[in-house]
């Protein structure tokens, strides 16, 4: 292990209680995307108290983070995400990210000159739905960087995450209402539009590829059983293997909706929740040294099954315009998975303590390998 490695593990090791700590405070006050001022908060007054330079209001996002140390030519891009999930919270594990982010700024900091390096810490708001790596990215925030990393929590270890493209929209029928016993004829029925719909798409995944992923949740759809709905609302998810490939699905998804709107008689409108997330493009050159790393602090990359089909990010758009990786760092809490209560209670575990102080001491190693390339 090179000199510069070592001092970066002594001083992830030295602040690795008050990361740990701001794991635990993240994950116990979850907030919604672009609602994360607290989390955004504690991640850019830690890496103030480290040195570093920070603009809090990043990108006129108003949790986003910026923080900067270093002059060197080779600039490091390493992203924390802080948001949570509806009800049931860190059930992603964002706290661990966050967490890892701020620990890998730290290690670096005290050697970012010496090496050569420029370490910028990016706080991202809203990965889950809102996109706010597109948003930043569209504002110049990757602009000049040479490599782009972060760390996420997973049941099992895996080097990269094979991430699909995503589209994710509201949809909005309009009917009339009517008694539903007395004048049922006088109403237009907005429930059944939806249904209508998802029946379509039911039929629809017979024909989309084995990648392929449409799934979506009724929001609004009635509030009383002898009232016709004049109103349903849901929120769809299309995923595909690359955004050349979820275009035209996203296309034949939203044909299903006119469906339901033609059948019914309904008035549809749609709204985009946020940007469309790329397929996730890792760097096999930045990849290589993160698992060389990562085998060193004691991690191991288990033989997974050729049906695991990857989530959605959108550091995937960075992907497409940055060297980047993505690693998963395993939590070794199986059965439980990503997005179930289970996984919440798993982030807040020792193994996730350990995933936090890996992370930031990966992610820095990795920081130091490519500085040392030039």
């Amino acid at each position: 292990m090179t000199a510069a490695k070592e001092a970066a593990a002594r001083h992830i090791s030295a602040a690795a209680d008050d990361l740990i700590a701001l794991s635990h405070r993240i994950h116990a006050h979850p907030e919604l995307a672009f609602e994360e001022h607290l989390a955004s908060r504690w991640v850019a007054d830690a890496l103030s108290d480290a040195g570093f330079d920070v603009q809090h209001g990043y990108c006129g996002l108003p949790t986003a983070v910026e923080a900067t140390i270093g002059t060197g030519p080779t600039h490091i891009a390493i992203c924390a995400e802080y948001d949570a999930l509806p009800d049931i919270g860190h059930a992603c594990g964002h706290n661990i990210i966050a967490a890892a982010a701020v620990g890998a700024g730290i290690g670096l900091a005290p050697l970012a000159d010496e090496l050569g390096l420029t370490v910028r810490v990016l706080g991202t708001p809203a990965e889950e739905g809102g996109g706010g790596k597109v948003l930043m990215l569209e504002q110049g925030a990757f602009d000049g960087v040479h490599a782009a990393m972060m760390v996420h929590p997973a049941a099992v270890e895996m080097a990269a995450m094979p991430g699909l493209a995503v589209s994710q929209f509201d949809v909005v029928y309009e009917g009339k209402a009517a008694h539903a016993g007395a004048y049922p004829e006088l109403g237009v029925n907005a429930a059944d539009a939806m249904t209508l719909a998802q029946v379509a798409i039911g039929l629809l995944r017979q024909q989309t590829s084995a990648s392929d992923r449409i799934h979506g949740i009724v929001t609004e759809a009635g509030s009383a059983a002898n009232v016709i709905p004049d109103v349903s609302r849901g929120r769809w998810i299309v995923r595909s293997s690359s955004m050349d490939t979820l275009q035209p699905l996203s296309e034949r998804v939203r044909r299903c909706f006119e469906a339901g709107a033609l059948a019914t008689g309904c008035e549809l409108s749609t709204a985009e929740v946020g940007p469309d997330y790329a397929d996730l493009r890792p760097d096999q050159d930045l990849l290589d040294l993160w698992v060389a790393n990562a085998t060193a602090l004691g991690r191991s990359f288990p033989e997974l099954p050729n049906s695991v089909v990857g989530a959605a990010t959108d550091m995937g758009n960075v992907s497409h315009l940055v060297p980047t990786i993505h690693p998963m760092l395993g939590l070794d809490c199986l059965p439980a998975v990503n997005h179930q209560a289970e996984f919440t209670a798993a982030c807040r575990t020792q193994a996730a303590d350990r995933a936090v102080i890996d992370g930031a001491t990966g992610m820095a190693w990795t920081a130091i390998d490519v500085a040392s390339r030039g």
